[in-house]
C-alpha cells in the first residue's frame, strides 16, 4: 500500500503555480524540497515519474516480502554529534529511527580468505595490524591520508554554493586542498604507502560501494566511503521506504506536494531563465525556480531543450565524464525467520582475488568469467521492524556491479516485455548469483521461495538513468575538476541537487540538497542542517 503522502499525479488535484518545482524525489530533490520549505517557507512541488517515492531509497514488495535495492547500510547516523545524523534529523524532524548493525558490519572475502571490517577506527587500524603485522607503517600512512583528504573536503564543497563573482575570486582556493587528493587514483595513493597488493585489495575490498576498482575511483570518494563506514553501518527501521515517508511531511507542513507517476518531459524556458516544467501529457506547471535531482546528464542532455545556447559547453563536458557501473541484482526472499536460517547483519563483500582491476577486466572481457565481486546484504536481518511486517520470511539481495553493454542489444524492448532471449540470459545470471548466496549462507537451501533478477535495463526504466547507472557519473579523478557540477547553472532560476553536486550514495545526495538549498536561499542551509541542537 502507498502511504497516503505519495499522491497520484492523475489522481489529485493541484495547483499551476509554485514557488519551486524538484524534477524527481530521490534523497537529493525531498531534502532540498524540505529544506526550502522549512528555511525559506516555499511551497514545493515534487514530481516522480516512478509510481512510488523515494528514488534509490525506495522499497518494493512481493507478498510476505519487502526489499531496499538502493540502500544497505548508511554510515555515522547511529553518532548523536554526527553531522550525517543531524542532517537526517533535521529534514525528518527526528522522525527516523536507526538500528545499529554488527560490530562486523562489513565481511570481506578474498580468494576465500574472511576479513572483517570491525566498528571504530582503533578496532579497524588493529585488524589490519594483525592481517599485515609488517604494514604498520603503510597503514598508518593510509589512514592519515584518508583523514588528510577528508579535512580538505568541506571548503570544497562550500564553494559550491557561493555565487559566482564570490567563487570566481574565491574558488581556486577553496578547491585546490582537495584536488590534491581527488585528483589523483585510489591505486596511485596506496601505492604511495605500501607495494602489498593483498593489503590494497583488502583496503578496496568495499569498492563497490563507489563503483570503481582502484586503478579508476578517484582516491577521495575512497577515503570518503571507506571513513564514512569507520565508526559502523546502520540500517533505517521499517526500511529505506521510511526516508521519503519522513521527509514528505516535512515538505507538505509548508504547503508542498509529493507527486508520484509524474513524468516531466521538458524544463520551460522563458526569455532564457527556466519559469516551471512540461509534463509528459502536456501540462504545464510554473515556478521560478526548477531544481532537478534526475542527474546531471539527464537535466542537459535531455531536460533541456536541444541546443540550449548557456549549457551547450556543459553538456559537452559532461558527455567526456563516463557514467557510473551498472549492476544485477538478484533478490531473493525465503521461508524462516534470520535467525532460524543463520542470517546474520554483516554485509559480505565476495572477490576471486585481491586484483580488483584485474577482475573487473576479466570479466568484462569475457562475461562468463567469476563475477569481479558478489555484495550480500541481508535486509531482514538488519531491520528489528522486518520480522513484524513478515513473520517467518527472510531477504538477502546480492549485487554484482556489470557493464551496460551486456544488456544493451535488448535497450529497446518494454519492461516485462523483453524476449525469451533477455530472460535465458538473466535466468543463466540468476542461477549463478544463487549458486553463490547458497554456499556462503548454506541455510537457505530449499527454502527459497523468490528469486527475481534485476539487470541495468530495470534501473533504466524505473530510475532513468540512460546506462543504468547506481551513482550518477563515474567517481574518477575527472569528476571532481568539472567545476559544472554544483547547484547553479548557467541558466537563472535552474538548480541541480543530489549526488552529481555533491558525492555519491544516499549521504551524498542528502548533502546535495543542502548545497542546493544554500545556493537557492543564498544563505548557509548545510551549516543549519548540520548544526547539533
Amino acid at each position: 500500500m502507498k502511504p497516503a503522502a505519495f499522491r497520484s499525479y492523475k489522481q489529485t488535484r493541484v495547483a499551476d503555480a509554485w514557488d519551486a518545482i524538484v524534477i524527481g524525489s530521490g534523497i537529493g530533490g525531498l531534502s532540498a524540497a524540505a529544506l526550502l520549505g522549512r528555511h525559506g517557507g516555499k511551497r514545493v512541488l515534487v514530481l516522480e515519474r516512478h509510481y512510488t517515492a523515494g528514488g534509490y531509497t525506495h522499497s518494493f514488495h512481493r507478498p510476505g516480502y519487502d526489499w531496499d535495492p538502493g540502500v544497505h547500510y548508511i554510515g555515522q547516523a547511529g553518532d548523536a554529534a554526527s553531522p550525517e545524523r543531524a542532517a537526517f534529523d533535521h529534514i525528518t524532524d527526528g522522525s527516523l529511527s536507526w538500528a545499529r548493525m554488527p560490530d562486523v558490519y562489513d565481511r570481506a572475502l578474498i580468494s576465500g580468505k574472511p576479513f572483517d571490517f570491525v566498528t571504530g577506527k582503533g578496532p579497524l587500524r588493529e585488524a589490519f595490524l594483525e592481517r599485515f603485522p609488517r604494514e604498520a607503517k603503510g597503514i598508518d600512512g593510509i589512514f592519515g591520508a584518508m583523514d588528510a583528504c577528508i579535512r580538505r573536503a568541506s571548503s570544497y564543497y562550500a564553494e559550491k554554493a557561493l555565487p559566482a563573482p564570490i567563487a570566481a575570486v574565491l574558488g581556486g582556493v577553496m578547491r585546490m586542498p582537495f584536488l590534491r587528493w581527488s585528483g589523483k587514483t585510489t591505486a596511485e595513493v596506496l601505492r604511495a604507502y605500501t607495494s602489498n597488493r593483498e593489503l590494497i585489495g583488502t583496503l578496496t575490498a568495499q569498492w563497490g560501494d563507489y563503483g570503481l576498482p582502484p586503478a579508476r575511483s578517484s582516491f577521495a570518494v575512497h577515503a570518503t566511503v571507506a571513513s564514512h563506514y569507520i565508526g559502523g553501518g546502520y540500517y533505517p527501521v521499517g526500511g529505506a521506504r521510511r526516508i521519503a515517508e519522513a521527509i514528505t511531511p516535512r515538505i507538505e507542513e509548508n504547503g508542498g506536494c509529493v507527486l508520484i507517476s509524474a513524468e516531466v518531459e521538458r524544463i520551460v524556458l522563458e526569455r532564457g531563465r527556466a519559469a516551471g516544467v512540461r509534463m509528459a501529457d502536456g501540462r504545464e506547471f510554473r515556478a521560478p525556480v526548477v531544481i532537478s535531482n534526475a542527474g546531471a546528464s539527464n537535466t542537459f542532455e535531455r531536460l533541456l531543450p536541444a541546443g540550449t545556447p548557456a549549457t551547450v559547453a556543459i553538456a559537452q563536458a559532461i558527455r567526456a565524464l563516463p557514467p557510473s557501473m551498472a549492476h544485477i541484482a538478484l533478490y531473493i526472499g525465503a521461508r524462516g525467520a534470520s535467525a532460524e536460517l543463520g542470517i546474520e547483519g554483516t554485509n559480505l563483500w565476495i572477490h576471486p582475488s585481491a586484483d580488483h582491476d584485474a577482475n573487473l577486466a576479466r570479466f568484462l572481457e569475457d562475461p562468463g568469467a567469476p563475477f569481479p565481486l558478489v555484495f550480500l546484504s541481508f535486509p531482514s536481518a538488519k531491520d528489528p521492524a522486518f520480522e513484524a511486517r513478515h513473520p517467518g520470511h527472510s531477504t538477502i539481495e546480492a549485487v554484482v556491479p556489470v557493464p551496460y553493454h551486456l544488456f544493451s542489444r535488448w535497450e529497446g524492448s518494454k519492461w516485462k516485455r523483453r524476449g525469451e532471449s533477455y530472460e535465458q540470459f538473466k535466468s543463466l545470471l540468476a542461477e549463478r548469483l544463487r549458486a553463490i548466496v547458497e554456499q556462503h549462507v548454506p541455510g537457505l537451501r530449499g527454502r527459497i521461495e523468490i528469486a527475481e533478477l534485476s539487470t541495468p535495463l530495470s534501473t533504466r526504466h524505473f530510475m532513468n538513468y540512460p546506462s543504468g547507472e547506481a551513482y550518477g557519473l563515474a567517481a574518477t579523478p575527472a569528476r571532481f575538476r568539472l567545476r559544472a557540477l554544483r547547484p547553479r547553472t548557467p541558466i537563472p532560476g535552474l538548480f541541480l541537487t543530489g549526488q552529481d553536486v555533491a558525492m555519491l550514495g544516499v549521504t551524498g545526495a542528502l548533502f546535495g540538497g543542502g548545497l542546493c538549498a544554500s545556493a537557492v536561499l543564498g544563505a548557509n542551509i548545510v551549516g543549519r542542517m548540520t548544526l547539533r541542537k
